[in-house]
Order: structure tokens, then C-alpha cells, then sequence
């Protein structure tokens, strides 16, 4: 498992190099620098073979509590608890030597984990086939391409046995494949009861591979919890920080809600209906579906628009849609009026459970209300379907005889 008490990280910052002197030959009557708090008072636990996921804006922290976890700096206060051997990939060119060969920096990585080179020569085929870089094994890391470069890095470090995984943004610079390749080895390592904390701007991701999620806000923790309601939150702070023409900022999820928005209109109720046009929260696959939204306008409207998203249960989007996209056109909307928009389509969701989130938007995109997860419901399926989707396929077969 891995613990991490109250850590705080703090940068001096000098306008001008010569500060950083006089202040160091006369501490007590000269202060030149500032103090900047990259991680303030930061507490998280993951036990043993479940997965943290830390989202957060750029200059958040991120990576460098995963480089304290790692024990590559140390905190300025706090601690970090550590149960078992640390494999770590952090960001793009740490760890490799550019002028060895990927071969000599495998080895060189396993001797820095203290594993012995009989062990890394067992592992290796292993890594070289993850890898899957052909001859380029064998020729200086210099010459890799970036995503070369990650594959034998990640590849290197979940093949050494790591009873703690760390793992920065360094996955997305893979391919389609590789990245594919590298989600189903997670799923391994979690049925292996290793843990795992990695950083991630792919939010989808964070909500299929993540047990737990933390949202971390200019070096605190503003939220944790279930993957899910972590990036809901992500996603209406920084929307709300769009709509002010601000970055992020760290009250922007005040209150704690994942209901977000200017408030120009306001969302009164949503339903969704069966073929029948009853309500309904267990829809049989492949019937006709009918969602009402019905909205407030709060202020005078121009056009606005109003969407639809369909979550699966692990948080991955699904189906999207609003009016701008289906061609549809409101016009002007007086204060006080409410208007109904009725959306309506084929369930061709497989057998799952799903989330209904609903929005009404300003032309340009930002937000005047966002309701996520409005309503649950399931589909129900006699037939066993793989994925997210039913593509109503038909089937058809013949003997070919010569």
C-alpha cells in the first residue's frame, strides 16, 4: 500500500539570479526570494492493489507529488509511506541513458531497482516483445521517437515485478494500439493486487481504470472520492472557469456540486420515456427512446442550446448530442418562459447500466446549466453483446465448394 501524510513542497523563487547569493550569505537580514507552495498539506491513501487516478489543471501539483512518491524529491514537510518495491514513469526522458541502447537501459533500470541481472535476462523477452520496437532494441535511446521511447520505459517498468506502480502523463504520447495495449495491462496488474497511482488528462481513462480519484487544485487535494464524481467536478470547474474568461481556479467547485453554469436558464425537469411515452428507467434494447428536457430561461435567450449525453457506468461517454447538431434552431426565449426539447432515438445500447447527463448552452459551447447525471436507467437485453453499442449486424453464411 502506499500512504502519504501531509506533504507540502515549497520552491524559493529569485526575480534575478544574484538574489539567490545575497540572501544565501545573509539569511537573517536579506529575504530576495518568494515562497511558492507546489503541493500545501496533501494526504492520500491507496491500499493494495487498487488504482489512484489524480486529474487536475497544468501547474497543479500533479507531477510533483508523483515525483515525492517516488522518492526522487523529497517533501519539504510530511512524509510518504511506501509498502513494497516503486517502479515509476514519469515524464518523457527520465530514467534512460540517450546514449545507451534500449537493451543496456533496461538493464541499467533493473539494477537501479536492485534486481539482479540473471532475473532481468528472464524478463527481458518479455519486455522487448511489450515493447515491440523491433531492431531498435539495440541502437542508442537518442534516435527513438517519443513514442518508442515510452514503450520500452513502460514496458521496462511493469515487467520488474512492482508492488507500487507510478505512472505520469508519459502514456499519451502512445498510439491507439499501444495505448489499448497498455489499459488491458492495468486491468493484469490490478488482478495482481498491484497498486497503482497515475496522472492522466485522458478523463475517460481515469473513470474505467481508477478505484479512487483525487482532484488536485493549485497543490491541494479539492476533492476525493469515486472516479466518476471527481471528474464531473474537473469538468464543471473548468467550464465554469471558461465562462469567465479565467483559468481554473481553486474555488471554482465550491459548494460541491456538479451542477454548473451561468444560470441565464435553468433546467426544471428531464425524463426519459419508453415507446409507450411512459416514464421509464428500464429500456429494452432496439425500442424508440424519448428524452424531455424542459428548461427555464432565467434571462433573455438567443438561440440557445440544449444536450443530451449518455454515460456508461464506468463514466465513459457514450452518445452525445444537442440541438445546434441536430439542426434545430429556438430563436429568441423571453425571461420567465419555459420551452420543452424533446429528443427522441433508437436504444441500440447494449445490456448495461447508464447515466443521463443534460445541459443548455450558449452557442458558442459555455454552459448555462449542466446537470450531470441526472438519471440512471438500464437496458435490457436477452442477448449477450459486447461494448457500448448495438450495431444491429446481420449475419450471413454459405459453403464454398470448388
Amino acid at each position: 500500500m502506499l500512504e502519504v501524510h501531509n506533504v507540502s513542497k515549497v520552491y524559493r523563487l529569485y526575480r534575478r539570479p544574484i538574489d539567490r547569493l545575497i540572501e544565501s550569505l545573509s539569511p537573517a537580514t536579506s529575504h530576495r526570494g518568494d515562497d511558492f507552495w507546489a503541493l500545501r498539506d496533501v494526504s492520500l491513501s491507496v491500499e493494495r492493489g487498487d488504482v489512484l487516478g489524480i486529474v487536475g489543471p497544468n501547474g497543479s501539483g500533479k507531477s510533483t507529488l508523483l515525483s515525492i512518491v517516488s522518492g526522487i524529491l523529497e517533501p519539504t514537510t510530511g512524509e510518504v509511506v511506501r509498502h513494497g518495491r516503486v517502479a515509476a514513469l514519469l515524464e518523457l526522458g527520465a530514467g534512460f541513458n540517450p546514449e545507451f541502447s534500449g537493451r543496456e537501459n533496461v538493464y541499467l533500470n533493473g539494477e537501479i531497482l536492485g534486481i539482479s541481472r540473471r532475473e532481468m535476462t528472464t524478463n527481458f523477452p518479455h519486455i522487448e516483445k511489450f515493447a515491440d520496437i523491433g531492431g531498435f532494441i539495440d541502437r542508442p535511446v537518442k534516435e527513438y521517437s517519443s513514442g518508442m521511447y515510452v514503450r520500452l520505459a513502460f514496458s521496462t517498468a511493469i515487467h520488474v515485478d512492482p508492488e507500487i506502480l507510478i505512472v505520469d502523463e508519459a502514456l499519451a504520447v502512445g498510439d491507439a494500439i499501444f495505448a489499448n495495449r497498455c489499459v488491458k495491462k492495468f486491468e493484469e496488474l490490478k488482478q495482481r493486487k498491484v497498486t497503482v497511482l497515475f496522472v492522466s488528462h485522458d478523463l475517460g481513462l481515469v473513470k474505467r481504470l481508477s478505484d479512487r480519484a483525487a482532484l488536485l487544485v493549485q497543490g491541494r487535494v479539492m476533492t476525493y472520492g469515486h472516479p466518476s464524481d471527481v471528474v464531473n467536478q474537473y469538468i464543471g470547474m473548468v467550464l465554469e472557469g471558461q465562462q469567465r474568461g479565467e483559468e481554473a481556479a481553486d474555488d471554482a467547485t465550491a459548494g460541491g456540486t456538479f451542477r454548473h453554469g451561468d444560470g441565464a436558464s435553468r433546467i426544471v425537469s428531464c425524463d426519459l420515456e419508453d415507446a409507450g411515452g411512459m416514464p421509464a428507467r428500464s429500456i429494452n434494447a432496439g425500442e424508440k427512446v424519448r428524452v424531455r428536457v424542459r428548461v427555464r430561461a432565467e434571462r433573455t435567450l438567443e438561440s440557445p442550446m440544449v444536450g443530451i449525453l449518455i454515460r456508461s457506468r464506468l463514466g465513459t461517454d457514450v452518445f452525445g448530442t444537442n440541438t445546434r447538431v441536430e439542426g434545430v434552431e429556438m430563436g429568441r426565449i423571453e425571461p420567465g418562459r419555459i420551452f420543452e426539447v424533446e429528443f427522441e432515438f433508437d436504444c441500440l445500447l447494449t445490456r448495461q447500466e447508464y447515466t443521463l447527463t443534460v445541459a443548455t448552452q450558449y452557442h458558442g459551447g459555455f454552459s448555462q446549466d449542466w446537470v450531470d447525471d441526472i438519471l440512471a436507467f438500464s437496458v435490457a437485453d436477452t442477448r449477450d453483446l459486447a461494448g457500448l453499442v448495438n450495431l444491429k449486424t446481420t449475419v450471413r453464411w454459405r459453403t464454398i465448394t470448388d
